[in-house]
């Protein structure tokens, strides 16, 4: 049974394998209470080590601080040889301990989260990752793929100042920048929260945004005004560093693999420009062609490839000469230009002409001309397929990459029910295809459907979708939590603690079948500003009730004094929100206390759709925001 990091997992557990999975659970021994760095356990023959460690900051205390980042591992071996175990793929929660930890307790956790509850989520999940749609709204989706599909799986949604343009996530502090041209600012959202923590003046119309190899600076493109080029921010302190005008149009950016130079296009003066980062100033203009409208790097050639829209060249700049060394000969209206994995191979659509360009970067040669119909604009990438996209058509293109020596092959699926062109607004300047964290499999937003699809090679059609419930989805991104085998055994990934406290660390191993809970420790962080401890703190007690249209749905909720830990019964001013996740019907009501803290309401919603409901009391101080809501999914 694959476990956790496959859309196959909700499946799964709605038939036999669930029994399988309870069974097993009632083996989890007594939560490891140990202090020290490594904890270790062994059963079954297999030997686990777990540390968490904060990540060295100079200057900065080396314990292990809530919002801190800190790398999880696993080492997993065999008992009798040592040898380590690749590819068992384990499974970890991190969830606060509330009370004291026990056996129970542990097994509780551990079958909630493999139920896919979203009422019932640990405070770090290291199996999952998320889905976000950049929406033509003001707003992101985030939606998680582990609670199924078919319908959607919305999370929550990001709401932005304006709608987003292009967007970059920082890996290493789990950062998400998100480009905003209408307000000329770009967008810092704390992918752990969800939350937009700063919104960075980023220069006149910021729209492409791109992170250095390193990632130590966010480069933004500028594309209008007296200093059209590019505005630098510090990825740490979240401050501009500078500012480096480069030439006209729209930019596009890519960097040498050693962080010295940055190479931005100027798509109106059909120049390249070199910048030295560790200067930020600007070394020099090639002049490549106008309109400049892409620019790819292979780490094969380590050389640039720009597109020169109106006479079809593809122009071939060595790194480290910062010189022209060729050109390539296409057809006019190539517009993007993509490498394959390895570098070897890069691909160049020309919507115009109905054909994708193939070319060899160790020869610098054109090798192929595929036809692909209606308009071939966009392009993704597996380990075996190249992934071609035709904003006229419902059907994606694949190419085979292993057959790029001969002649190509191709095969096609249908990537949705309408045609992309048809959405009302026009496409954003980020990916609408994405790889998925299997490998083997993409992720495809449909703007015009309102859906994102998701492909597994050797499907004649999509294995699911997820609706994105009336929003245009204008691009696409994976968020990946889970962790990672860095070496044969040893599985890691970089996290932080939402909160300082004791955390039950909760191990899942599928074959062989082990379960174990570690835990660990976060100290409070004087860093951190800590929000106004909330009056009320809330239970919402028949979330499992099924709410059905124009029906009477019975909410029961009960309210609880944080300071005495006493039920609150005597609040007369308990309002409630209950709203359709796109906005367009809410409706407010006072709930009435039945007693011992619990409040009732009758709720009747007006049509099909994800609801959230909100509690607030003005008498106790608690707003709407600060107590957590609840998500209702209507059924037949």
């Amino acid at each position: 049974m694959k476990l956790i990091k496959t859309f196959k997992l909700s499946a799964a557990l709605e038939c036999g394998a669930r029994t399988i999975l309870l069974l097993l659970i009632a083996a989890v021994p007594i939560l490891a209470q140990e202090k020290s760095t490594t904890q270790k356990f062994e059963r079954e023959g297999v030997e686990v080590e777990f540390t968490i460690e904060p990540i060295k900051e100079p200057g900065k205390s080396a314990e292990l601080m809530e919002a801190k980042e800190a790398i999880v591992r696993f080492k997993i071996n065999d008992k009798a040889s040592k040898t380590p175990l690749s590819g068992v793929k384990p499974a970890v929660w991190l969830t606060q301990r509330d009370g004291d930890a026990d056996e129970k307790q542990c097994r509780e956790k551990i079958q909630s989260f493999l139920q896919g509850n979203l009422r019932s989520r640990p405070d770090v999940d290291l199996n999952t990752y998320y889905l976000l749609a950049l929406n033509d709204e003001a707003n992101i989706s985030v939606i998680d793929p582990l609670l199924g599909f078919g319908t959607s799986k919305l999370l929550t949604l990001v709401m932005l100042k304006s709608p987003g343009e292009d967007w970059v996530q920082k890996t290493s502090d789990e950062r998400l920048f998100v480009s905003m041209p209408l307000v000329n600012q770009v967008a810092v959202v704390d992918t752990n929260t969800w939350k937009v923590t700063a919104n960075l003046d980023a220069g006149m119309k910021p729209a492409r945004v791109r992170l250095q190899p390193d990632q130590k600076y966010l480069w933004v493109g500028n594309d209008e005004g007296e200093a059209s080029g590019v505005t630098v921010v510090d990825t740490t302190t979240l401050k501009v560093v500078g500012q480096v005008a480069t030439g006209n149009g729209h930019h596009e950016l890519e960097f040498s693999t050693d962080n010295r130079f940055a190479f931005v296009t100027n798509e109106q003066d059909g120049t390249l420009s070199v910048i030295d980062i560790q200067k930020l100033a600007k070394v020099k203009d090639l002049k490549t062609g106008a309109p400049a409208t892409s620019v790819a790097f292979s780490s094969l050639a380590n050389a640039l490839y720009l597109v020169n829209a109106a006479d079809g060249t593809i122009t071939v700049v060595d790194t480290r000469s910062q010189q022209i060394t060729t050109r390539l000969e296409t057809k006019p209206g190539i517009k993007n230009v993509r490498f394959a994995p390895g570098g070897r191979w890069g691909f160049a659509p020309n919507a115009k002409e109905n054909a994708v360009y193939i070319f060899d970067a160790s020869t610098n040669r054109l090798a192929h001309t595929v036809n692909v119909e209606n308009g071939p604009d966009q392009i993704a990438f597996t380990d075996v397929f190249a992934y071609v996209r035709s904003s006229g058509s419902t059907e994606v293109s694949m190419i085979r990459l292993s057959t790029l020596t001969a002649q190509p092959d191709v095969a096609k699926f249908p990537g949705g029910q309408t045609a992309p062109a048809e959405a009302p607004r026009a496409a954003s300047i980020a990916d609408i295809m994405v790889p998925a964290p299997e490998g083997n499999s993409v992720l495809l937003a449909n703007p015009a459907d309102g859906v994102i699809y998701y492909y597994t090679e050797g499907m004649a059609a999509p294995m699911g979708s997820f609706q994105n419930y009336r929003r245009e989805p204008r691009a696409v991104m994976v968020v990946d939590r889970s962790l990672r085998e860095v070496t044969a055994g040893v599985y890691s990934t970089t996290t932080r603690l939402p909160k300082s406290g004791i955390y039950d660390v909760a191990f899942l191993l599928d074959s062989p079948r082990i379960t174990h809970c570690f835990n660990a420790e976060a100290k409070p962080n004087p860093d951190v500003k800590h929000e106004k401890r909330i009056a009320l703190r809330i239970e919402y007690l028949n979330k499992d009730q099924q709410l059905r249209v124009a029906e009477n749905y019975k909410l029961r909720f009960k309210l609880v004094d944080t300071t005495t830990s006493k039920a609150k019964s005597d609040v007369k001013d308990v309002r409630v929100l209950t709203m359709l996740s796109s906005g367009v019907w809410q409706k407010r009501d006072f709930a009435r206390s039945v007693g011992d803290g619990v409040y009732e309401l009758d709720l009747k919603v007006p049509q099909t759709g994800l609801y959230f409901v909100f509690v607030e009391s003005r008498s106790q101080g608690v707003s709407f925001r600060q107590l957590p809501q609840l998500t209702l999914q209507t059924t037949s």
